[in-house]
């Protein structure tokens, strides 16, 4: 997803007309502003406590709308044509605005917030500061975290609303409770300080600064491990006093903390290894536990990637970059080589056939990559909320009628369009249906592989399917050295969270797998985990 595009808009004009508005007399109309109040950029929030006394982690990815997978495919494709190896001005921004919108019509949240962020960027006029405000509204009304977190920054910003930094930070609050990874690891920054400084934006309460860091780098955002590992190698009390000597086990938990963060794509997690292992500021105190020129080098090769593209995640590093006492392993000096080593892989997917559904026309044809499945939108209304496939159903109708319907393809529909009309088969003619409730239907990819973690193309490699498929459980020790995902069956609750290409693991035959949710309760139960071999390959070299 893309960072929010900010900039700070002078709305002194605007101001300037409402302040006169008020002193001259004028009212607004009170169903104006009974609408105006029940915005969700006006949603009363309690104040910012940056001295709360407990944290509980929530996961974003549990609490968003399901992901329609062909508006996926558009949201990937959009995001590669940003790619940084194409010049700005080269890009296409027409289509990227055209796949994006898309993909947000149909309810992908980050789509409609990167769509804000376009906006913002000027990269479609006329749309503007209203428009991205209304799109993270809508996906703020989808119950999505990050939006409550991009409120957050428009707040602190001014952007299509007045700045205001205490709504900012109560929104960041509200974010980071109902699980954004971004917000919990701001807000975990700021709280971990050694005293208090309300003027300089930070308060010393690092109990809740490591929960909350925590949480946010095992959801994947790399960043947040820059702060935690602060934490962890210098221990401090909650008032944020030292509470203990720097000890070889805390310098080896904030070292692997800072290793996470790499494979997660914190460019200063790997800016700061280089520095340790080549020329620490304190040699008689180091993190590392050696010298080591040739990691820093590699380390150095990995910084400079993400510095040019933040996109790019490295979850396969201990197969280029283990920590000390594992040995490094051979490299030809192509930086090129060493980063795709690093990088997560994904099968290639075989294009499917046709389907039955493919050879319809008008609004009921599929393409012929994808299935329909229902999902729990419905709408009762004579149009579209938003945009996909929509079929009628009648709950409490008769099982001739249920029947009747169920025999009907769902249709596609654009968003706010009007529903077709529907109608019974009768002796004395067609009857039409009244009272229906529309059930919206989500595109999902026909027979894929079972193992297949998706991201947009260049961040991950593709490879053929692992012959012979290996599947183990956790704790298991490893059959092969390669490459392994952990996976959670299709319908779990959790597997958003846990199935994707930034969770894998490069490991060693003979070691144990390991448990890849590092936080206190993982949303699943370890039984119910396995891991997948994606590419075997010798440990020697990359």
């Amino acid at each position: 997803m893309k960072a929010p595009y900010l900039r700070k808009l002078s709305y002194g004009i605007l101001a300037a007309v409402a302040a006169a508005c008020f002193f001259m007399g004028f009212k607004m109309p009170h169903d104006q502003h009974k609408a105006e109040q029940a915005l969700p950029r006006n949603e009363q929030l309690p104040l910012f406590n940056p001295h709360r006394t407990g944290f509980t982690c929530e996961i974003e990815a549990t609490k968003v709308p399901p992901i329609d997978a062909q508006a996926d495919a558009w949201f990937r494709e959009a995001r590669a044509l940003e790619d940084p190896n194409t010049w700005e001005e080269d890009r296409d921004y027409k289509k990227i605005v055209q796949l994006t919108r898309a993909a947000a019509e149909r309810r992908h949240w980050k789509a409609m917030l990167n769509l804000a962020s376009l906006y913002l960027e000027k990269r479609d006029l006329p749309h503007g500061p209203a428009d991205a405000l209304a799109l993270v509204e809508e996906a703020m009304r989808l119950g999505v975290p990050a939006a409550y977190d991009r409120m957050g920054t428009y707040y602190m910003e001014g952007v299509g609303v007045p700045a205001n930094a205490t709504k900012a930070f109560a929104f960041w609050q509200k974010a980071a409770e109902m699980g954004s990874p971004h917000a919990m690891a701001y807000l975990g920054d700021k709280m971990a300080a050694t005293w208090d400084s309300p003027t300089d934006g930070f308060w010393a309460n690092m109990s809740v600064a490591s929960k909350m860091l925590e949480c946010s780098l095992d959801q994947g955002y790399g960043p947040a491990a820059t702060s935690l590992f602060f934490i962890q190698a210098w221990p401090r009390s909650p008032d944020g006093k030292r509470s203990g000597p720097r000890t070889a086990a805390t310098k080896a938990v904030a070292l692997q903390t800072l290793q996470q963060g790499v494979r997660l794509g914190c460019k200063d997690c790997a800016s700061f290894l280089s520095i340790e292992f080549e020329h620490p500021d304190d040699l008689a105190d180091m993190l590392v536990p050696h010298l080591d020129k040739a990691r820093a080098d590699r380390y150095d090769v990995l910084y400079k990637a993400l510095d040019f593209n933040p996109e790019l995640r490295f979850p396969n590093l201990d197969k280029i970059l283990p920590l000390p006492p594992a040995q490094l392993p051979r490299w030809n000096g192509d930086k090129d080589s060493l980063i795709d080593a690093a990088k997560a892989v994904t099968p290639r997917l075989p294009v499917s056939a046709s389907s039955a559904a493919s050879q319809r026309d008008g609004r009921a044809h599929v393409d012929g990559t994808y299935d329909l499945r229902p999902c729990g939108d419905t709408a009762s209304g004579g149009t579209a909320p938003c945009a996909g496939y929509w079929g009628p159903t009648a709950p409490g109708g008769s099982a001739q009628l249920q029947a009747h319907l169920a025999s009907m393809p769902p249709g596609l529909y654009r968003p706010g369009e009007a529903f077709d009309k529907v109608h019974v088969p009768a002796s004395t003619g067609p009857v039409p249906i009244s009272g229906l409730v529309w059930q919206r239907f989500l595109t999902v990819h026909r027979d894929p592989p079972s193992v297949a973690p998706v991201a947009v193309a260049g961040v991950v490699r593709e490879v053929p399917l692992a012959e012979p498929a290996l599947s183990c459980a956790v704790g298991t020790p490893c059959p092969v050295t390669g490459v392994w995902q952990p996976w959670l069956a299709s319908g779990h609750p959790a597997r958003v969270a846990l199935n994707q290409p930034w969770r894998q693991a490069w490991l060693v035959a003979g070691q144990h797998f390991p448990n890849p949710w590092h936080g206190e309760q993982p949303p699943f139960d370890p039984a119910e985990l396995t891991w997948h071999l994606m590419e075997a390959g010798p440990s020697s070299n990359t």
